[in-house]
């Protein structure tokens, strides 16, 4: 396999898990802050569910998604099995829980105080809610970080629906998977320390930045 096919893998990898978490941030953000800011009938569970869905196989969630995707399944017709439309739909779902726990928890975690000064100030709830969602950007942060970082690191979800197809599903993971099982052990290490550099880096980086 030549470095140019290497690129291409991670370049992909990337992309995907990118996406996915772009997706996760877009629908997951404003649960995060419903779940945060808001005292509702029901909060505690749905706080519960999500946190219990932080620790979801991603073999399962693979299945679920499979037979949702499969030609016989309810969205066979849109040909979504075994594109990469699939592994960052499969994936932003998987990293959901990740988004909205983190990020809830980092908005609880924001002094009252600034919420009490705000509304003084004569700010209204959507003003008063932003003031605290500047306020719990670093642990925002955090979030997407971790979020990402399982995203790239997973394998069940990207083989079960994205089939690693040579040149268009194959991503980091299930290369080194298929691989290793081929004995090509070199070529597995170096992915993996390249995988290894991305989540080290992204977390450094994110860990560096709470500290300012």
């Amino acid at each position: 396999m030549g470095e140019g096919m290497l690129l291409d893998i991670v370049l992909r990898s990337l992309w995907i898990s990118g996406t996915a978490t772009l997706l996760a941030v877009l629908w997951g953000l404003p649960l995060a802050a419903v779940i945060g800011l808001r005292d509702f009938v029901g909060r505690r569970v749905l706080r519960a569910m999500f946190n219990a869905l932080l620790g979801i196989p991603t073999v399962a969630l693979g299945l679920i998604l499979f037979m949702l995707f499969a030609r016989k399944g309810p969205l066979g017709p849109l040909g979504l099995l075994y594109t990469p439309a699939a592994m960052i739909i499969g994936q932003a779902i998987l990293i959901t829980p990740i988004i909205v726990s983190f990020m809830a928890s980092a908005l609880e975690g924001v002094d009252p105080e600034i919420k009490d000064l705000a509304r003084t100030l004569g700010a209204s709830e959507r003003q008063t809610s932003l003031a605290v969602l500047r306020e719990a950007k670093k642990g925002a942060t955090l979030a997407v970080v971790a979020a990402f970082n399982r995203a790239i690191s997973e394998l069940g979800v990207a083989m079960m629906v994205g089939g690693n197809i040579y040149g268009y599903t194959r991503v980091m993971t299930t290369t080194i998977a298929l691989e290793t099982a081929r004995g090509e052990i070199l070529l597995c290490i170096g992915l993996a320390v390249v995988l290894m550099a991305i989540v080290f880096a992204l977390t450094l980086a994110v860990n560096m930045l709470r500290r300012d």
